[in-house]
This record gives C-alpha cells, structure tokens and sequence, in this order.
C-alpha cells in the first residue's frame, strides 16, 4: 500500500509530500533561514500544514507552533517573546502586529515553481533533530499565561517512535486524527505517520460527520480522537441502519488528552467489540503510557523508557493500588520551558511531579484520577477530579467545580453532561446513592454537552464562570 496523505480536497503521495517539503524548505533558506532560525507556524489543520512543517524541519528551522484560534494579541506576545524571524499563517490565522508574514499559498506557490526535487528516500531532518530549541509549543494557560515549552526534534520523534512501536502502528495503516495538528496529540500523528511510512487522513475534525464519511472512503484503520469526540462518533453511528459503514476498517480507536469515561469505552464494546484505548501524556513529557489492544486498561503500561510512580505529599513511593501523585522519570522530558528573555530555562533532568493524581496496578497499568487540585470543605480535604472520576464508574459524566463558601470552606456545583434531558432530581439521586455527605454537590446543573476548550478538554474557566 502506497502511504498517501489524504485530504478533502487532495490525495498525495507521502513521497510527493516530501517532495514538495524539500521545495519549501529551499524557499526557506532563500528567504533567509538557517539552522536555528525560528519561524512562527500559526495555520488550521490541512495538507499544505503537513508540507509546510516537514519544510520547516528540513530546513532546520526552530519551529514555533501556534493554535490558529490564538488571538493576536496572544500571537503577537509570542512572537516578540521568541524572536521570530518569520512567520507563516494560513488565511483564517491572524499574524502578529509585527515582522515579514508569509502566507502559506505563497510559500507553496514559490515551492511549486521550483524544479521538482530528486529524492532517494525520507527527508533528512537531521539538522532538526539536534537543534536544542528544534519545537516550541504552549502549554494551556489554564492556570496562567501559556508557557512555551521547549524540545528537541531528536527527543520528539524518539518518543514517537517508541510511542508506535508499543500501540502497534504498521506501514499499512491509514490514521485518522481527529485533532488539532498545532498541538502534542496532533502533531504526535502527523510525525508518526511520516516515520512508520504510513497514510494520513487530514479530516476536518470540528465536523465529524465529514470526518466519519473520510474514514470510509480512506479505509481509516486507527482513529485518535479525545473522549467529547468519541462521544459525537457514537451519536452519529447509533442511529444509522448500518452504524459500522464509515468504521469498518477501523482496528484501533485511541483517546487522549482529556480523561476517559468507562462507560464510554463500554459503548464501543458494544457497538463494535473494541474498546476506546486510552492514553496519558503532557507536552513537557511526552507521551507517557498507552493501553494496547492485547492491554486496553486504563492508560496501560509506560512507553519504553519510561519510569512512572506514584507518592505521597511527602514525596515518597507507595504500594500499588494506592492513590497518589503521579511523577515521571522521561528520557523525553523537554529542554526547559522558555524565559522572558527568550532563552531555555533548562529543566532538571530527574523524576518529575505532574500535579496528577493517579496509581499504577500490581502489573503497572496505570489509572489516572485527575488533577490534584485540593479544596476544603466541611473539614474534608477533596479533590474535585477524584470525585469526577468515582462518578464516571458509576455512569454519570460530570465536572465538579468548588467555590469559596464561608460557612462549609467551599461550594460544590456538579455539571451533569446527559443529552437525553434527564432532570435535576434524577442526577441528584443518583450522585447521592454513591457519595458521602461531605461529598454530595450543594447545586447540580444539567448540560446536554460539557463546553470544550480548543483541546477537546472539558473548559474548567467556562464552568468556573456558570457556577
């Protein structure tokens, strides 16, 4: 099988891909950049996004990514903050007040009138991958201003490489990522794609009806998509006569980047035999643990290389079984996080504490809870997250948001996500059948949909403001 990059409107040839790249990144060069040069990358999920990067890898540009949600004054903070020489937008992308722009149809158009390339195998990226600043991305800014984080291309693609190995990825495969490409999931299988030599499905991932009718007319065979949007793929496919037309090739269904519901993954079961394989990871660590389809549990065992543990407030190990804070030892940890100066700030190369609550079975499978995010209330140390988490084993998707409350120490809102309109009395029976009282929620509200953020994650600062 011949790995094609598809797209709604195209359908190429990996090796024409990189052929094209190759005529990007000499257009790069000609416009001045040199290995360590940094270039702002800030464009929407497309074919010429997958040229565009891998010409800027080969090219040896230090690539600095941005969602094309950020607004400008966002884009033009990083931009002053990282220095860029150059920065490239597509036309839904809105580029920094400052500094030479370059369009992504010019960039391709100049590639275009190049003489074709001769290649005689994969790119060469080696310049990237020892640049020591090679990939900036941006942590969420849920708990302040996003934080460029700071990785080598070496260290990116080794963890991707294990990262394949151990979920199973083959040359025969066509991925379906229905993720934002500027961001750790996305690009992770947009470069996994590019290293197994394997097709890439660019399917618009806001619309997963068009996505779904790509996935069957592409044959997709493994589908990357957060837990918000595995739930829209079941509403859709539940109701058809024939709910596997557009799925059936499909062999692997991974989930990431925001926690798993159990009976989410039940539903696929059910719908298909297959579980919803679920993942952990950050972009300061890499992709840290994946369950397999011959290991679907909970986030299953550590990539390889990977040291994974769990300890208590004091710091130390505890036995398995029991819940503490994840810390990871990563030979994929990032350079360091970027300072106001626009220089790494290198970060120590030891374990590392995620703010994550989690434990690890005695086969070290690995069971994320949620944040440690601690609040007090009627002389109880809770955590929200851990609530959330005995609440989804229980059938009942929600999000527990604690505000301050003189009397008891905090307030416990309970955004109950249910499409079929169930009321406020039938959530609040169930909630209290499984919860002690110093747990129980003070309101419930019920959502037909949880507000994402552009993650796909549920959007705490939008439930924070409703409650």
């Amino acid at each position: 099988m011949t790995a094609t990059v598809y797209a709604p409107d195209s359908a190429q040839t990996l090796a024409d891909v990189e052929r094209a790249a190759t005529a990007v990144a000499a257009v790069l060069t000609d416009r001045g950049v040199r290995p360590g040069t940094r270039v702002l990358f800030k464009a929407g999920n497309s074919a010429a996004w997958v040229t565009v990067l891998l010409g800027l890898a080969r090219a040896g540009a230090s690539i600095v990514l941005l969602d094309q949600q950020d607004k400008a004054e966002e884009t033009t903070r990083i931009h002053r903050l990282t220095r860029a020489a150059l920065t490239i937008v597509d036309d839904d992308s809105v580029p920094p007040d400052d500094g030479e722009t370059l369009y992504v149809y010019q960039l391709l158009a100049e590639a275009a009138a190049r003489p074709a390339p001769v290649l005689d195998g994969p790119l060469d990226l080696d310049e990237w991958r020892a640049l020591p600043d090679g990939l900036i991305m941006w942590s969420s800014g849920s708990t302040g201003v996003p934080k460029g984080i700071v990785k080598t291309g070496a260290d990116f693609l080794r963890n991707l490489e294990r990262n394949a190995v151990q979920i199973g990825h083959r040359p025969d495969d066509v991925l379906l990522p229905l993720l934002p490409f500027s961001h750790q999931y996305g690009l992770s299988m947009v470069l996994i794609a590019w290293l197994v030599r394997c097709s890439l499905v660019v399917a618009p991932y806001r619309r997963i009806d068009r996505a779904l009718r790509m996935a069957g007319q592409t044959g997709a065979t493994v589908i990357d998509a957060t837990p918000a949007s595995y739930r829209t793929i079941h509403n859709l496919v539940s109701r058809r006569p024939d709910p596997l037309a557009d799925l059936r090739h499909v062999r692997l269904y991974c989930s990431g980047a925001a926690p798993l519901d159990p009976t989410l993954s039940e539903r696929y079961v059910a719908l298909c035999g297959k579980p919803l394989l679920d993942s952990y990871g950050s972009t300061e660590l890499g992709n840290v643990a994946f369950a397999t389809a011959e290991n679907p549990i909970a986030t299953g065992q550590p990539v390889d290389g990977m040291g994974v543990r769990i300890v208590d407030d004091a710091g130390q190990p505890v036995e398995a079984g029991r819940i503490g804070e994840i810390e990871v030892d990563s030979p994929d940890l990032m350079r360091g996080y970027l300072g106001e100066d626009g220089e790494v700030e290198p970060a120590p190369r030891t374990w590392r504490r995620t703010g994550d609550l989690g434990r690890l079975d005695a086969h070290g499978n690995l069971f994320v809870a949620g944040r440690k995010l601690a609040v007090r209330r009627m002389g109880y140390t809770l955590y929200p997250e851990l609530i959330e988490a005995r609440m989804a084993e229980a059938g009942c998707s929600t999000k527990v948001i604690a505000t301050p409350d003189e009397r008891r120490g905090s307030s416990l809102t309970f955004f109950v996500e249910d499409e079929d309109g169930a009321d406020v009395a039938y959530w609040r029976a169930r909630i209290d059948a499984v919860l002690p009282a110093y747990e129980q929620p003070n309101k419930v509200v019920v959502l037909p949909r949880l507000p994402l953020n552009r993650n796909g994650k549920p959007d705490r600062a939008a439930l924070e403001s409703l409650a």
